[in-house]
């Protein structure tokens, strides 16, 4: 993956570091833990500058986040209940989940998405209930903008410290993003498997 991934950016410029990263926004297989660094190294070479990296993949991924967001935001909360309702067994959603998420996004909703916006596969999909609940935008974007610049910041500076050395973050970057998969992946399997219990229960 790494090689095309270069070859964009040397491309490309600013403008492949922008493309990269909405794409990485709008399909996640693309990870930002690879074309962050990747692109902090080329700047560390000449070809670009860091905060240009950083602005570029700053706006392209909040150009994606935007785009979730307002058709999130176009869905709205009644037809994503219905929507629950219906097929929620596969998204291991409820109503009450989605009373909780309205709770959480109406008490601590800036916190929630600053915070979510640094952590990886997570970052990706915030935007979705962010809209669905109706955040207000100003704030969506202030606060989204916030935690993808220091994201951004913080692996592109480290590709811009390591220089050729990738394999010093990737080795760090890609097991963590990986362990964060796989947590995932093994709680929507946990809650699959208690499914029925927990709503024997109410």
């Amino acid at each position: 993956m790494t090689d095309w991934v270069v070859l964009l950016i040397d491309r490309g410029g600013y403008a492949g570091v922008f493309a990269l990263m909405l794409l990485e926004t709008v399909f996640p297989p693309i990870p930002s833990e690879v074309v962050l660094p990747i692109a902090g190294m080329r700047a560390a070479d000449g070809p670009l500058g860091l905060p240009g990296v950083i602005l570029a993949s700053t706006l392209g991924t909040m150009t994606g986040n935007t785009i979730w967001f307002l058709v999130a935001r176009a869905l709205g909360l009644d037809r994503f209940q219905a929507f629950v309702a219906r097929y929620g067994r596969w998204l291991t959603l409820d109503s009450y989940d989605v009373d909780k998420v309205q709770r959480l996004f109406g008490r601590f909703g800036p916190w929630v998405v600053f915070f979510a916006r640094m952590v990886p596969a997570i970052r990706t999909f915030i935007s979705v209930p962010a809209g669905i609940v109706r955040m207000n935008l100003a704030r969506f974007l202030i606060w989204s903008t916030i935690g993808t610049a220091l994201f951004a910041a913080a692996l592109a500076g480290a590709g811009y410290w390591a220089g050729r050395e990738f394999h010093r973050i990737e080795e760090i970057a890609g097991p963590v993003s990986s362990a964060i998969v796989v947590a995932i992946l093994a709680w929507y399997v946990w809650r699959q498997l208690t499914w029925h219990r927990r709503h024997s229960s109410k």
